[in-house]
């Protein structure tokens, strides 16, 4: 049975009221507050407080603090009243209810908690995704801007080039037409174009042509420039390299350690006899070794069938067993629960595994003393076999230990 706290103080006003519970020397890690509108518990092994209160409060204004070698907490009340007292007068089939309400209701708020946070995570990669996007479209729309821009000046500057070869072009011909001699003008007036040399026509298209090259000027030089580019931040776990490198280089080891592990891991398989490479054959050698209580070789047993095969879900949960015997409770909680992961989805057929990895884990959870986890997992395995008066026994037995009815031996 629990030690029930007595030398506790409380105070009121109209509208609050506050209770002061020492925690006689006990750590605050260790303690566990149950509050909802009329009922109040404060469970620290072996010592336990519990207030089934006059009136009703508002728990969601309320707050506790836990410091200092008490837990005092605020309530406030929802009617704006001095209180009798603090207890209220109920029987005890009434504070039973209430108990299990208050546990029932502290489940609930936690499992809503437990799904807003994961919405909340999850709006906040959507947003930091969306924001991505929109930066590299800004960014992309930026550049794009900055090429048609560069494609206008420089057509604009190839247009304004043409015109000015086109105008020396004309200069150039008006002046070698004017400055021919006076006889061949003459010639000009007095030949036909029949009777023409040929030799001097050739002559003069030949000088056109290489007083052309000459005269033809070349395009001024374009102006110089520069272009920014901003460069998609890299993926890597940690931040960017030039303002955390340490991190980065901390991860780098870690990875470089797993590669070395898994090598070192793959030379021991390597001396292994075709026996010892099959994972059922562990598992029986494993089963063996259970059965005659020899827990720490079948652990091993069973951690080289891991290694060879990590889709087995009996591998897990027979360790898991092993772990509890050795009493190694969060290696058992572990395993359990990698076994449970294993055997999803819930289908008939792996009905018996994930009763035992339950029953299994809940145990864990009891001999640790979180027995509202450890509740939850015998709830679980209930279900699955709601005739097995043992589960169902127990499951009451946890229960009446968190309400603080029973002890917790």
């Amino acid at each position: 049975m629990p030690l029930t706290v007595t030398d506790y103080t409380w105070t009121q006003s109209e509208s609050t009221v506050y209770i002061s519970v020492p925690l006689k020397g006990i750590k605050t890690t260790n303690v566990h507050i149950i509050c909802t509108d009329e009922y109040l518990k404060v469970s620290f092994p072996p010592f336990l407080f519990e207030a089934f209160l006059f009136g009703p409060i508002d728990e969601e204004k309320s707050d506790a603090k836990i410091g200092n070698g008490a837990a005092v907490f605020t309530l406030q009340k929802k009617t704006h009243e001095l209180w009798e007292k603090l207890f209220a007068c109920i029987d005890k089939d009434t504070q039973k209810q209430i108990r299990e309400q208050a546990i029932v209701k502290v489940q609930d708020k936690a499992a809503e908690k437990s799904k807003a946070k994961a919405t909340r995570i999850q709006q906040e990669k959507k947003f930091a995704l969306e924001t991505t996007m929109k930066l590299e479209k800004e960014e992309r729309d930026r550049i794009q801007k900055m090429k048609d821009e560069e494609h206008l000046r420089a057509t604009a500057e190839l247009e304004i080039w043409k015109k000015t070869q086109r105008k020396a072009e004309e200069e150039t011909s008006c002046s070698s037409h004017d400055n021919k001699p006076v006889h061949q003008k003459a010639e000009h007036a007095n030949i036909t174009p029949a009777a023409k040399p040929l030799h001097n026509t050739a002559k003069t298209t030949t000088d056109q042509k290489s007083s052309k090259q000459k005269a033809k000027p070349l395009p001024a030089p374009r102006p110089a420039g520069c272009i920014k580019i901003n460069f998609t931040p890299r993926v890597f776990p940690t931040a960017l390299r030039e303002s955390r490198v340490a991190e980065e280089e901390e991860w780098l080891m870690k990875q470089a350690e797993a590669r070395r592990t898994a090598d070192s891991q793959l030379n021991e398989l390597q001396d292994l006899t075709d026996e010892e490479r099959n994972p059922d054959w562990l598992k029986e050698k494993g089963d063996k070794f259970f059965l005659a209580g020899n827990y720490q070789a079948a652990v091993n047993a069973y951690s080289l069938a891991i290694k060879l095969n990590r889709k087995i879900p009996a591998l897990f949960s027979n360790r898991a067993a092993c772990h509890l015997k050795m009493r190694n409770l969060h290696k058992a909680i572990e395993d359990s629960s990698q076994a449970l992961e294993l055997l999803t989805p819930a289908v008939p057929a792996n009905a018996a595994a994930r009763l035992k990895a339950h029953v299994r884990r809940g145990t864990a959870f009891c001999e640790l003393e979180l027995y509202v986890e450890g509740l939850q997992d015998y709830q679980a395995a209930v279900k699955i076999d709601p005739h097995n008066a043992a589960l169902q026994a127990d499951a009451e037995k946890i229960r009446q230990i968190i309400q603080g009815s029973t002890s917790n031996s």
